[in-house]
């Protein structure tokens, strides 16, 4: 498979990893660009332990065409790189509905720019543009994607009400960075 052209992808994943990591104050534990493939179909983060317990990841991505959905996709497969890493280097593990639920406030952190800039009417078109018109490919993992979309649709929509709205910016941001710190079963709390 030919990677001709895949240096613009390499570097929109390596603007959306500088973004991620400064958004939540995070100290670079690797760059995203050397772990980077070209994937066949949509994005995928392979992760495996190796012998010595390191954890070794590949991050296949698709071409970027242009389109949200492409976008997206480059969005939630660095957001998993960047997850993975800093929770492995903090000797934490993770779950696959945890990395999902992530990568899917991380697609709305990413694409809302500045947050001061953010009012409610853009968060919910956002908002409603990433979680409530979406479809799904069934296939063995369908759920966990359902219940990661429907765990950041409630989680954005009441920070929409109780920070957006008000314009309440660093109350904002402290929910979104205790939102990355969490675990799973806080993440599905803090939504609830």
């Amino acid at each position: 498979m030919s990677l001709r052209g895949f240096g613009v992808d390499l570097l929109l994943a390596s603007r959306v990893q500088t973004s991620i990591e400064r958004f939540y104050d995070l100290e670079r534990v690797a760059d995203v660009a050397p772990f980077v493939t070209r994937a066949a179909g949509r994005e995928k983060l392979l992760v495996r332990e190796a012998d010595d317990g390191a954890v070794e990841m590949t991050l296949e991505l698709p071409a970027h065409r242009g389109d949200l959905d492409g976008y997206c996709q480059i969005i939630e497969g660095v957001s998993h790189f960047v997850y993975v890493a800093t929770r492995a280097a903090h000797d934490r593990t993770t779950t696959a509905l945890e990395l999902e639920m992530q990568a899917e406030v991380d697609k709305w952190v990413v694409l809302a720019g500045e947050l001061e800039s953010l009012d409610v009417a853009r968060s919910a078109a956002l908002r409603a543009r990433l979680f409530e018109n979406v479809s799904y490919v069934d296939g063995e993992h369908t759920e966990r994607y359902r219940v990661a979309n429907r765990t950041a649709l409630r989680f954005l929509r009441r920070l929409e009400r109780t920070h957006v709205a008000e314009r309440r910016f660093d109350a904002l941001r402290r929910e979104l960075h205790a939102f990355f710190r969490s675990g799973q079963e806080d993440k599905l709390r803090r939504a609830a």
